[in-house]
């Protein structure tokens, strides 16, 4: 009975090992890990990739989308079933809808290691400035040379690099000249209204202060000053205000600072007031971000090894 159980032990985990080998991946089950988190570009459900590769690519495709808009999705899977990689990669731009909705610029890269292919696809926005002869010629020239000997990261790296150089400048990022064009339209409505409502409310002060209390009229003027005290380049004083209509008089205390004030252990002018405490909380991660809803018609170039 314990020989029994001991066999059917291994055989369960010999069953595990080998769901987890013959795992097939298609367009549904990827993991769509940029709708997690913007920078995220690379679905490496299996590990395929190390952690230090995926890094690397994750910022050549943010920088690549920063400055021209261009999505791009990395796919690299130990298996597509008996799906040819061309068409995996089809599906997958035009149902993710990689890339920017009237521009379709965008860009799938798919590793199929059980195929042992490496497959480009581009929407119709790409295929002029990346073309399936340059396609074509990154993979032999820059991925190949690595990925027939499975040195998965090296291949991976070195061909996108070579892809982010081709395309980096190609065309501008319309959304991102929108958003700092709109953010430069509202900071300035924003100095705008606090200017005016900061002029508003000091026209409305002065307005006030010129009531005279007895007869109701704004004729009130400044007649004399009387000192009161100086102590650490605070100044008080009684202002006598006269009514130009009736004559009737009243006394406002107020402080001002004292211009030849020259206090010690110091340097400036005294400070009357005080600043609030205030702290900078923890950094946050960044948000998910969104696929444009581009499509293609058949770009890119794809090669064995």
């Amino acid at each position: 009975m314990k020989r029994l159980l001991i066999i059917l032990t291994f055989f369960c985990l010999w069953l595990q090992v080998q769901s987890q080998e013959n795992k097939i991946y298609t367009v549904d089950n990827i993991p769509k890990v940029h709708l997690q988190n913007k920078t995220r570009y690379v679905c490496n459900p299996e590990g395929i990739l190390s952690e230090a590769a995926v890094d690397s690519i994750d910022r050549m495709l943010y920088h690549l989308e920063e400055q021209t808009g261009i999505e791009s999705v990395v796919a690299v899977l130990p298996s597509i079933g008996e799906v040819d990689c061309f068409d995996f990669s089809h599906q997958l731009l035009n149902s993710w809808g990689v890339g920017k909705k009237g521009k379709d610029n965008g860009l799938v890269i798919l590793l199929v290691t059980d195929q042992r292919c490496i497959q480009f696809y581009t929407g119709y926005g790409l295929e002029g400035v990346l073309p399936d002869a340059i396609c074509k010629r990154i993979q032999t020239k820059d991925m190949i040379p690595y990925l027939k000997d499975q040195d998965w990261d090296k291949g991976m790296v070195s061909g996108i690099k070579s892809t982010v150089s081709r395309l980096d400048g190609s065309m501008p990022n319309d959304a991102q000249e929108e958003s700092e064009d709109g953010g430069v339209f509202f900071l300035f409505i924003a100095i705008a209204g606090v200017v005016l409502v900061g002029g508003l409310t000091s026209l409305w002060a002065i307005w006030i202060s010129t009531k005279c209390p007895k007869c109701g009229k704004h004729k009130l003027q400044r007649s004399s000053t009387q000192l009161i005290s100086k102590r650490n380049g605070v100044k008080t004083e009684d202002v006598i205000y006269t009514c130009m209509n009736c004559g009737h008089s009243i006394v406002r205390r107020q402080q001002s600072y004292d211009d030849n004030y020259r206090g010690g252990g110091g340097s400036g002018g005294p400070f009357i007031g005080g600043f609030g405490g205030g702290s900078f909380g923890g950094g946050g991660g960044f948000s998910g971000g969104s696929f444009g809803g581009g499509s293609g018609g058949g770009g890119g170039a794809g090669s064995r090894f």
